[in-house]
């Protein structure tokens, strides 16, 4: 549906890319939603959750492809980035978690600390508060594909 490639130095050179990309691809892709405007304000939020979390990582080699698209009520962001083997582990550790059924118990603790949050909370919230699905999938190179499925429309949070 629509797709934004940048280079990782040009990404990670200013945290507001991130409010920018994801404001960006969420006005585009709510245009047709019933509820465009809460729709938007939803995506952008979680969108930009998941910019925050690639941007934390701080390579500044490599593109990021930033991949936004439809499958009937549910959008689908793909996120490939420069991935080093333990950032890797990482990402496959924190997808498997936010999937399993202490979820939730895991992110209420967490977010009841006085601790910054991390990035796998981050994960967390998103596969909590916004009922998004997450895969980690292979990429080309020294780099890693995060999935994530959001529904959106006509869930009540």
């Amino acid at each position: 549906m629509i797709q934004i490639d940048m280079e990782m130095k040009a990404f990670v050179s200013a945290w507001r890319h991130c409010d920018y990309v994801s404001t960006y691809m969420a006005r585009m892709i709510s245009q047709t939603r019933s509820d465009s405007v809460r729709h938007s304000n939803l995506f952008s939020s979680a969108f930009n959750e998941l910019l925050e979390v690639v941007f934390r990582t701080r390579h500044a080699d490599g593109e990021l492809a930033c991949r936004v698209s439809r499958h009937g009520a549910t959008d689908r962001i793909e996120l490939t980035f420069p991935c080093v083997p333990e950032e890797r582990q990482f990402y496959e550790e924190a997808v498997a978690q936010v999937a399993g059924s202490e979820a939730r118990e895991r992110y209420l603790n967490s977010v009841s600390g006085d601790l910054a949050p991390s990035r796998e909370v981050v994960l967390l919230e998103l596969a909590v508060d916004y009922g998004a699905t997450l895969r980690v999938e292979e990429a080309d190179g020294d780099a890693i594909k995060l999935v994530v499925d959001l529904l959106l429309e006509g869930q009540q949070r």
